[in-house]
């Protein structure tokens, strides 16, 4: 049998980041397909005409990053048995999604003071709401589900390190301090070892 393939664009961010990160918590060895050049070919071929997509043998590609990580986290122990929990993990990973849909309208705008102006109330207003939100979900830790590290800490994680980064202008990389559970969760799966594994490759 061949192995899974996985397929996004050629950086270590987003979507495509979590679907490698759980694949090798899962230990799966699996095809690591970075696109390079072909996006606007291979575009009409996907599913939805979006990346990552997970290609399975003897099954359809399969698209859409949550359903990606549920699969993955079912059949390898990195999400909720009980249907409760797996809905509320869930809904953080929608959360992280709606998230990603607000913020790229905003990194869309190219004028300068509208940018400035969008971007600063970003950090100031719907950020911080969302990560009080989220803080609101989150228990003692240190992951979603207590010791046990899921899909849904991945998702959470690549949210945190996008903004802590400082990789988008204008937006504080503090802009999450206030949140001490989202960071603890942040960490402990930046210092899980095959998180660290992974990232020593």
């Amino acid at each position: 049998m061949s192995k899974p393939k996985l397929t996004y664009f050629d950086f270590a961010g987003s979507r495509g980041e979590e679907a490698r990160l759980a694949l090798h918590l899962a230990g799966v060895d699996f095809e690591d397909n970075r696109l390079a050049g072909s996006w606007p070919e291979l575009k009409p071929t996907t599913p939805f005409g979006s990346l990552p997509v997970l290609e399975i043998e003897g099954h359809p590609p399969l698209a859409q990053i949550n359903a990606i990580l549920v699969l993955i986290g079912r059949q390898h122990g990195l999400h909720p048995r009980d249907n409760w929990q797996a809905a509320h993990h869930e809904a953080l990973m929608c959360a992280v999604e709606e998230l990603r849909g607000t913020v790229s309208a905003v990194l869309k705008i190219t004028n300068p003071e509208a940018k400035l102006a969008a971007r600063t109330e970003l950090a100031q207003g719907y950020l911080k709401q969302w990560g009080g939100y989220v803080e609101r979900q989150l228990g003692d830790g240190p992951f979603v589900g207590g010791a046990e590290i899921g899909v849904a800490d991945l998702k959470l994680y690549m949210a945190v390190k996008w903004f802590t980064s400082g990789a988008v202008d204008h937006v504080p990389n503090t802009v999450f301090a206030d949140y001490p559970k989202l960071n603890a969760l942040a960490r402990a799966v930046a210092e899980h070892p095959k998180v660290v594994q992974w990232y020593a490759k």
